[in-house]
């Protein structure tokens, strides 16, 4: 909770024009989909940048932190369809205190940009009505077409339709907020109402294929005395911020007893927590991980099955430099930022015949596509790449050369995002922000 009065950062540049712009990010989860954007702005000459979250860790230079906290929990006698709602109040709430005490310090932006997924973006232009605000929608749910009733172990019940519809108050709500929207993928886009999408841009965060690229003297080891891994090994990754469903975690799972047993060199690299990031929390107390484990028993090699919880990014690209063959599975739902850096590191990846997926993965050209719930195909498919690694060369190839030509950050989402800054800045700062 912001408590004490707000002082700014040193001025470090002199406003004016077309030589400054003043920029307010907004995402509890700092610094979540602007790590770059703000990292940009932050060392460009003049900009004044400033940042509202709830995280206290983490810095960007030239970017000053403001760290909020919701003033309470919600109420327990909410009903259960405005539980995700009440708790985006509050947030808002106090996101709106925090921009009042900005604008109490002389700090008034000029473009405003956040996450719309936690209600932070809700009152902004209560506040600050002449600046442009950019929401960040990321997914409209539907009742049909999308994650829901995706996996017939989850069927469609009658709760189903007016919960949806009551958990997209917030998305409303900022669509009429917002005077522009940015949407990472055509498919994200594609689920919200046609009538809003004049205003939602399609700029992906973008890939440093710089870093993010294929190193054929990786090494990665496990622990100080664990085993070594090399570039070229028989390795198969799956990655997830969170081992779980909607990821296909159980399909991959129940892919790799046969794998294990065509392929005797083969050894599995798995990188996620135990958590639940999406989707329904296991029922009893056993983990999805453990409950796989449980359920594949003794058919499974877990010598060669190696759980590596999450790992400093470092580790993650060396997991995908060592890579053989990359699985990613998901739900008709948000693509992960994880498979489109498999490609750039140069993995064949495998992923599931779904939209999000499709989108990007051509299968034969820079992938291979499978059915979600198919643990054979997987297994197939994967065994086939862990063959003869010559075969899938070019696949690999044509994967790297997809995410530098359509999500390089520096070439193409960068540039994107600035030239959609310009569009709402203030006149004259609009060259100094889009001219890179």
């Amino acid at each position: 909770m912001q408590t004490a009065p707000i002082r700014l950062d040193p001025w470090r540049g002199r406003r004016g024009v077309g030589a400054s712009l003043n920029v307010l990010f907004v995402h509890q989860n700092f610094p979540g989909q602007y790590l770059h954007l703000a990292r940009y702005l932050g060392v460009q000459s003049g900009h004044r940048v400033v940042f509202i979250t709830q995280r206290q860790d983490g810095e960007i230079p030239g970017v000053q932190k403001v760290v909020y906290k919701p003033r309470r929990t919600i109420s327990p006698q909410v009903h259960h369809y405005l539980r995700e709602s009440e708790a985006a109040v509050l947030n808002a709430q106090e996101v709106a205190r925090v921009a009042m005490d900005l604008r109490t310090a002389g700090f008034v932006p000029d473009v405003m940009l956040g996450h719309n997924g936690w209600g932070e973006i809700w009152y902004l232009k209560d506040i600050f009505p002449k600046a442009l605000l950019i929401g960040y929608f990321e997914f409209f749910y539907r009742l049909h077409g999308a994650d829901v009733g995706f996996d017939p172990a989850d069927p469609i019940t009658p709760d189903t339709a007016p919960r949806l519809r009551t958990k997209n108050l917030g998305n409303l709500l900022a669509l009429d907020t917002a005077d522009l929207g940015q949407t990472p993928t055509q498919w994200q886009k594609s689920v919200y109402p046609r009538r809003y999408h004049p205003i939602l841009h399609v700029n992906h965060e973008g890939v440093d294929t710089t870093v993010v690229r294929p190193d054929p003297t990786a090494r990665l080891r496990l622990g100080n005395d664990g085993p070594e891994f090399a570039a070229g090994d028989e390795i198969v990754t799956y990655v997830a911020r969170n081992l779980e469903p909607y990821r296909g975690f159980p399909t991959f799972m129940r892919s790799l007893p046969a794998i294990l047993a065509a392929r005797p060199n083969a050894r599995v690299l798995v990188v996620g927590g135990d958590g639940v990031s999406y989707g329904s929390p296991p029922t009893g107390p056993l983990t999805f991980r453990q409950q796989m484990l449980e359920e594949l028993g003794d058919s499974l090699d877990l010598s060669r099955v190696h759980f590596l919880g999450k790992i400093p990014y470092p580790g993650f690209l060396k997991v995908l430099q060592v890579s053989r063959v990359h699985v990613y599975l998901t739900y008709p739902f948000v693509l992960s930022w994880s498979m489109l850096e498999a490609m750039a590191a140069g993995c064949l990846v495998v992923g599931s015949r779904t939209q999000p997926v499709e989108e990007v993965l051509q299968h034969g050209g820079n992938g291979i596509l499978v059915d979600f719930f198919s643990p054979t195909e997987v297994a197939a498919r994967v065994i086939e790449a862990l063959e003869d690694r010559r075969v899938h060369d070019s696949i690999r190839q044509n994967a790297r050369d997809t995410i530098v030509t359509q999500y390089d950050l520096k070439t193409v989402c960068l540039p994107a995002h600035l030239r959609l800054l310009a569009t709402v800045a203030p006149p004259g700062a609009s060259n100094s922000v889009g001219s890179n």
